[in-house]
């Protein structure tokens, strides 16, 4: 068990954050094919989840737009330039103590590898899934 620090950033560096947390707790990247994350993210939309209570937003916290995307979670997106940065399930007993943070805006995402493909029956028509990465139609209930 090795104990990993994640930092990252927003497009325009306003929003900066940190994330520490045991390598397993990471579980890799998660590919999430549900329409909210498609049209929020452009196309599937790829984060590492980790402890709410080991993430911290170290810069521009008052540029971080929380926007409620279900009466379950909220997503947070850097206001100055759009950046989906941020999910967080505070309706759902499983996860609220998770962060969910873009793949995409990790400034250097050592050793991780895509995971999973989630929420494969929401996928858009244009893309298939060839990657040999499991898929689930759903949320998998880990």
């Amino acid at each position: 068990m090795s104990e990993e620090h994640y930092t990252g950033a927003c497009l325009c560096g306003e929003v900066k954050y940190s994330l520490r947390a045991q390598s397993e707790e990471i579980r890799g990247i998660t590919a999430c094919h549900c329409e909210q994350c498609r049209r929020w993210s452009g196309h599937h939309w790829a984060s590492i989840h980790g402890p709410k209570s080991e993430f911290e937003i170290t810069k521009g916290e008052a540029s971080v737009k929380w926007y409620r995307s279900s009466d379950k979670a909220r997503r947070g997106f850097c206001r100055n330039c759009g950046s989906a940065l941020f999910w967080h399930g505070e309706g759902y007993s499983d996860l609220v103590d998770q962060m969910d943070i873009s793949a995409g805006s990790l400034d250097n995402p050592k050793g991780l590898t895509l995971s999973r493909h989630i929420f494969c029956k929401f996928k858009g028509a244009y893309y298939e899934i060839k990657d040999g990465v499991p898929v689930f139609e759903t949320f998998p209930k880990d």
